[in-house]
């Protein structure tokens, strides 16, 4: 990737990029309400960019973000599903359906554990590649 800004800007996106990666990891802390924080600011950065290995990280963050709110709307609805089908089978008396209620409530907290994980591993894992000055994958 051919790399032609100038030292000053490249500074500038590194440090913007930090700024990022550290709010995508205090999110955590705040029930998620900085989340929308950092993708903003790819986005409005993002063609900055181009052209250079720090678009990488800038496309790795949005996917990361996209990738995750994907995951983890469908473990929502997975478990809201299931939490219906338990309510379902209180009301029909069934404990046929509650077991499969109680199956698709831990599915869908699985998929949310694993989306969270993988979301941290993401951010983590781009966070040490900018610190060592290499494009992420």
């Amino acid at each position: 990737m051919r790399d032609s800004m100038s030292n000053d800007k490249r500074r500038s996106l590194i440090t913007y990029n930090h700024i990022t990666y550290f709010l995508y990891v205090i999110s955590y802390f705040t029930a998620g309400l900085l989340w929308i924080v950092p993708i903003v600011m790819n986005y409005a950065k993002r063609h900055d960019a181009s052209g250079s290995w720090l678009a990488t990280h800038f496309d790795w963050q949005i996917k990361t973000f996209w990738y995750s709110i994907v995951w983890f709307v469908i473990g929502i609805i997975l478990i809201t599903f299931a939490l219906g089908g338990f309510g379902v089978s209180v009301l029909a008396d069934s404990g046929n359906i509650a077991i499969g209620s109680i199956l698709l409530a831990g599915l869908g907290l699985l998929i949310m554990t694993f989306t969270f994980i993988w979301h941290l591993y993401r951010i983590i894992r781009g966070w040490i590649a900018l610190t060592d000055g290499r494009p992420v994958p």
